[in-house]
């Protein structure tokens, strides 16, 4: 059993370490930070959206920015479309499942907000039909997804593809890519004013 932990860490390091040594990657995640400040700086807002893993993602992702991620500041205007469960079922059985997502962002999105998809394959019907909206409402979009990008990658402005096909190593890439935009946003916004 120690020879497979071992090999976990070692399989999710090697999925980091293969994002990193792509300097694309690097560029694109910090173009990513500047859309999500500026959003930020307007007053609007992030809506993020996954199924299973990735709604926890989305939520993770959300009460970070709510709440706080380094230091005490300002609370960041976020939702995640995953953990209203009397909206969820309401959608799901008036509606349809594909339609969990595009529904909320016809409620409570605006223009200019941002709109952050996670799928690990890219072809989530419900997280594609809610690029689909997205874009209609003038949402700039951020896909979290695996190395293949699925339908999504076409769909979005930016989709960062973790190059992994295995689930749970694009999961931890993921989380790990939401850390960084939560401290990035952070750190531009409020570090001078309210880091002690």
């Amino acid at each position: 059993m120690k020879d497979y932990i071992r090999a976990q860490v070692k399989d999710s390091i090697s999925a980091k370490e293969r994002y990193l040594a792509d300097e694309a990657n690097i560029t694109q995640l910090d173009n990513i930070c500047t859309e999500v400040i500026a959003a930020y700086r307007a007053g609007k807002k992030t809506l993020i959206a996954g199924n299973g893993g990735s709604a926890a993602d989305a939520q993770h992702i959300a009460a970070e920015f709510v709440s706080r991620f380094y230091f005490d500041r300002p609370a960041l205007a976020s939702i995640a479309l995953t953990t209203d469960t009397s909206a969820l079922t309401a959608i799901g059985n008036d509606y349809g499942y594909e339609l969990l997502f595009s529904r909320q962002l016809e409620a409570n999105a605006q223009t200019g907000d941002v709109y952050i998809a996670i799928s690990t394959s890219g072809n989530s019907k419900n997280i594609i039909h809610s690029l689909e909206v997205a874009k209609k409402l003038g949402l700039k979009t951020i896909g979290l997804t695996g190395q293949k990008g699925g339908k999504m990658a076409e769909m979005v402005d930016y989709c960062v593809r973790v190059p992994s096909d295995e689930t749970p190593r694009i999961q931890e890439c993921h989380i790990l890519i939401g850390h960084i935009l939560c401290a990035a946003v952070e750190k531009e916004l409020f570090e001078k004013q309210y880091r002690k």
